[in-house]
């Protein structure tokens, strides 16, 4: 099974590179590769399952000295999440993008992002999580400025010099860390690392630039011009994938890095942004006049519930019901991944038909567009956490956590945050299926409209009926 480990990181990166050379092919070659990537997704996923968490050096170097690749059952997880968004949203995109120059400069820099994605999710050491971190970084904000727009350009140059703040805080840590332990393989770390001065600043460090990666409020400003404005199957794996990979590195450090070193008033701290993110950014998002950026405040306020399971985890003891809420916050960043992404191909649809995503100017869409119109509601329906969704799964097991370690608040702010997104996807649906008569008749339905689909299914009852293996792959590969 170690050959899938080489393979999702080998894979997109060749395909990058004969993408860039042989452009005319690039569009078969890169459906071709998503295909082989997905396959080696679920082979990776199928071999943590049975054999437990998996890993290899490359070129016989041991941990330390080369570069390690490591694979458990979260990364294996979140590794087949970002296969299936990113070859769902590559087949939006064969179709989003009409010419033949927009393709050449579009696939290289998507597959580089993919590279990076599962290079950063498969990494053993932190020196190459800063260097994924960067590569991933650098293609996010070359697709995030694609249209060449000037809303565009000015949105992702914020979002380039605030990736770079981040990394820059990332690698002061690092250092400090390498400087105090000599080493910086994670497995190793994460037995040596003891609390001191050392230890607490490059906490504090890595963690405040995964934040403004991750965009975590107050640190969110820079999100929602970036995602509004880029092109809908960017804006779907920035929103769902790229924000995911900082906050899974965020995860990682802080349950097992820094285990030893975290505080209960430190994770608090964390419960207390991660309950603004969701107040504010749903708010926002009632508020939001397009489509777009009402996603991209959704996508603040749902990071938001991820955060508030780090008080919540802290003050679990290691056992089963730990292992429960883990689940559970897992559960919720698979759904709102497989949501945003389908919703954000969805609202592209809506701009490519409409011209334009206003949201008091939807009035009739049912009627044109049936099929992306019920999959904005499916994502709604993940988003606002209604069964069978598995946002529903993910929901309970928190708030049951929250109610078991008697951190009442939390249990508010999700009920508030739940109300609230209800509130903005009940609006968009109010005028979708409103008596405004729509510009134009009912068209047959396009092949861009099936990935949306598929994607907020995954959410809502793929997630939701089969979310109990969830748990089992995550207990079976660590």
């Amino acid at each position: 099974m170690t050959d899938a480990l080489i393979a999702l990181v080998a894979l997109p990166l060749t395909a990058a590179l004969l993408a860039l050379l042989l452009p005319r092919i690039a569009t078969a070659l890169v459906i071709f590769s998503g295909l082989a990537i997905t396959a080696s997704a679920i082979a990776l996923l199928y071999g943590v399952n049975t054999a437990g968490a998996l890993h290899y050096e490359l070129g016989g170097w041991t941990a330390g000295l080369g570069i390690a690749l490591r694979a458990d059952g979260l990364s294996a997880i979140l590794l087949l999440m970002i296969a299936l968004v990113m070859f769902a949203a590559s087949v939006y995109a064969s179709a989003y993008f009409g010419k033949a120059s927009e393709r050449a400069q579009f696939w290289p820099l998507w597959l580089l992002l993919w590279t990076a994605l599962n290079a950063l999710l498969l990494s053993g050491d932190l020196f190459n999580l800063y260097v994924t971190l960067e590569l991933l970084g650098l293609s996010a904000v070359a697709l995030a400025a694609l249209s060449g727009k000037h809303a565009a350009v000015q949105a992702a140059l914020r979002y380039l010099l605030v990736g770079l703040l981040g990394s820059m805080l990332f690698l002061v840590g690092v250092a400090l860390l390498y400087a105090g332990y000599a080493t910086l393989d994670l497995a190793t770390l994460t037995q040596v690392v003891k609390p001191g001065p050392i230890a607490w600043s490059a906490l504090t460090l890595m963690t405040l630039g995964l934040l403004l990666k991750t965009a975590l409020f107050p640190l969110h400003f820079w999100l929602p011009p970036a995602h509004g404005s880029a092109p809908a199957p960017v804006s779907a794996v920035l929103s769902a994938l790229v924000v995911k990979a900082a906050f899974y590195l965020v995860l990682r450090l802080w349950l097992d890095v820094f285990a030893d070193i975290v505080t209960p008033t430190a994770a608090n701290l964390l419960g207390v942004l991660g309950a603004g993110a969701v107040l504010w950014g749903s708010w926002q998002a009632l508020r939001a006049e397009r489509l777009k950026l009402l996603a991209a405040y959704s996508t603040v306020a749902q990071l938001g519930y991820l955060f508030l399971f780090f008080p919540l985890l802290l003050a679990l003891p290691p056992g089963p019901a730990r292992d429960v809420a883990t689940g559970g916050l897992v559960m919720l960043a698979l759904t709102h991944g497989f949501a945003k992404a389908g919703l954000f191909l969805a609202i592209g649809i809506v701009q490519q038909r409409s011209g334009h995503d206003n949201i008091q100017e939807l009035g009739g869409m049912v009627q044109r567009l049936p099929l992306t119109t019920f999959a904005i509601a499916l994502a709604g329906v993940a988003l606002i956490g209604l069964p069978p969704s598995g946002t529903f799964l993910g929901k309970w097991q928190l708030i049951s956590a929250a109610i078991a370690t008697g951190q009442w608040l939390w249990v508010a702010v999700t009920a508030i945050g739940s109300l609230l997104a209800a509130a903005y996807i009940f609006r968009i649906l109010g005028h979708a299926f409103g008596n405004q008569p729509y510009p134009h008749q009912a068209v047959a339905v396009a092949r861009e409209e099936w990935p949306a689909l598929l994607l907020t299914l995954t959410a809502t009852l793929v997630l939701g009926l089969a979310g109990a293996h969830v748990w089992t792959l995550l207990e079976n590969g660590s």
